[in-house]
């Protein structure tokens, strides 16, 4: 496989590299160092055109100014800590406070908005892309120094595989995860209303008025949160569902997945012909179907507009560690946070 390396600009006086992969497959991949981002993932639709299918930009200032995370890896902490504040072994932390009241997606500098180190090595198993933080005792309000590592595996299969490993030397919280925007229909052609989703899940975590999961895990039985057989991400959105229309009018829900590793979660555009499936060890997924994208910019010429991207956030359900119905993502001292989430591009009825 062809790995190009590039400088894709420059940021507070820092250069910020990008990875080019292309396969034998017809994929190609490109990431940057700033905020481990994910810039483009294009494959082939069922007539062999080549598209890209993420949302993302081609220049560093875009991303500072409009981003909406992404692409981005996004920690300490994925989603929202309630009151940004939590307390562990009876001690009270406070975070940084980036929504309102909350924090959101590890702060105002988290993951996200920092220029990682990189390097990168080829193998039988494909191109490794390998990012790594030093994460501070006290950033953004987190206990610990934590070593993060973030590598990014591309093969001849269209797989891109994610792996996050995390160490730190105080007991801290840690959930990690990849906001990628996906539309399959291709450069951005049209919303994901139309997109099948497929989810294994029997349950989604209740929201409460800040988009904070209260505890309450609801079945998925004869609501519009049952994607156990697949349906169109848009089906829901018309039917006065008070939880649909508390996030702006589609989902930014956690769903509890039934099963692992086994295509959990399955993407689909009929029209392009392009399908997505998604393997993971975590115990939840956020589906975020673009309910708040801002429509006063472009996106590589497109103009933004709401629902043209879903994003497929695996993790631990968010803000576990206020929630005692719920096992926390507390990382202890010098263990090891280790997760990985499989996402395989192909064709509509493809084996």
């Amino acid at each position: 496989m062809e790995v190009i390396e590039n400088v894709f600009g420059e940021i507070d006086g820092k250069m910020v590299k990008s990875y080019t992969v292309m396969n034998g497959a017809g994929m190609e991949f490109t990431c940057i160092e700033y905020g481990c981002i994910i810039t483009k993932i294009i494959v082939p639709d069922k007539d062999g055109v080549k598209e890209n299918v993420v949302l993302g930009f081609d220049t560093i200032e875009e991303y500072k100014d409009h981003s909406q995370y992404f692409g981005a890896v996004i920690g300490r902490t994925s989603g929202r800590i309630k009151n940004a504040a939590f307390t562990l072994d009876g001690k009270a932390y406070t975070l940084a406070k980036n929504e309102g009241g909350n924090s959101l997606h590890g702060g105002v500098d988290g993951f996200h908005n920092l220029v990682w180190d990189s390097s990168y090595e080829s193998n039988s198993n494909g191109v490794h892309i390998t990012f790594t933080h030093k994460s501070q005792d006290g950033e953004e309000g987190f206990p610990g120094e934590l070593e993060m590592q973030v590598i990014y595996t591309i093969n001849d299969a269209n797989e891109l595989i994610i792996s996050y490993r995390g160490i730190s030397d105080k007991k801290t919280i840690v959930n990690v995860t990849n906001h990628s925007y996906f539309n399959l229909s291709g450069n951005l052609k049209r919303t994901v209303l139309s997109h099948e989703l497929m989810v294994k899940s029997d349950q989604f975590l209740e929201l409460d008025s800040t988009f904070i999961p209260t505890g309450k895990a609801i079945s998925v039985e004869n609501t519009v949160f049952d994607f156990r057989k697949g349906k169109q991400v848009g089906d829901g959105l018309d039917s006065n569902d008070p939880q649909i229309d508390l996030v702006g009018g589609g989902y930014d829900h956690p769903f509890l997945l039934t099963t692992n590793n086994q295509n959990e979660i399955c993407l689909r555009d009929p029209e392009s012909g392009r399908m997505l499936q998604v393997e993971t060890d975590e115990p939840c997924v956020v589906v975020y179907s673009g309910n708040s994208l801002e429509i006063d910019f472009q996106i590589r010429g497109v103009p933004s507009q709401k629902h043209l991207g879903i994003c497929l956030e695996t993790q631990a359900p968010p803000n576990m560690i206020n929630t005692l119905d719920f096992p926390s993502a507390i990382l202890e001292a010098n263990e090891v946070y280790s997760t990985r989430t499989k996402y395989t591009f192909a064709l509509i009825g493809e084996k």
